[in-house]
């Protein structure tokens, strides 16, 4: 994959930009990949609810979960879609909204210094191979940008955000994403 680092945008993603952002602290410091998971409604997949969430177009109407997360203003750099899709919402090198209240090692505001990448998923149903090949192409193209990324700087978002978040969940398989980036 080609990031432009200028633009910090990824080449082969559809843009969807989300106003859902801002400056990050220091655009210098990028030294976390958080990997989430996301469906809306839960457990659903394959719609255009998740780029209407990330860009505050989120009818809540259109199902009643959508009502409880009424006026959410939060955004992810990407998302991996079931079938592959990469879809960017905010520039790397600025802060996109993804972790909320977070530590990683010692380090407070995870958003500060951290790319995020959803996952289109939940955390009980298994995510897809293409899903995997696209995050490992995506991570191995950052690590080769950022040069304080590594593959051990990666966490899900239950990891940074423990007991008050759970994803990308049980159904990740972290072990599989790491034989990908070792190949």
């Amino acid at each position: 994959m080609k990031i432009d680092i200028s633009s910090g945008l990824v080449k082969e993603a559809r843009q969807h930009l989300s106003p859902n952002c801002d400056k990050r602290p220091d655009q210098t410091d990028i030294s976390l990949i958080v990997v989430h998971g996301i469906s809306l409604p839960p457990g659903e997949f394959d719609n255009d609810y998740i780029d209407q969430l990330f860009t505050n177009n989120l009818n809540p109407d259109d199902h009643p979960y959508f009502k409880e997360i009424e006026g959410l203003k939060v955004s992810s750099h990407l998302l991996i879609k079931r079938n592959g899709e990469l879809v960017q919402y905010v520039p790397l090198h600025e802060r996109a909204w993804h972790a909320g209240v977070s530590s990683y090692m010692g380090r407070d505001g995870c958003n500060n210094f951290s790319i995020g990448i959803e996952l289109e998923g939940t955390d009980e149903l298994p995510y897809t191979g293409i899903q995997y090949e696209t995050l490992s192409e995506l991570v191995k193209s950052l690590i080769n940008v950022y040069p304080a990324l590594t593959e051990q700087t990666i966490a899900g978002h239950s990891d940074i955000a423990p007991g008050r978040k759970t994803d990308p969940g049980k159904a990740f398989d972290w072990q599989h994403l790491n034989s990908l980036l070792s190949s």
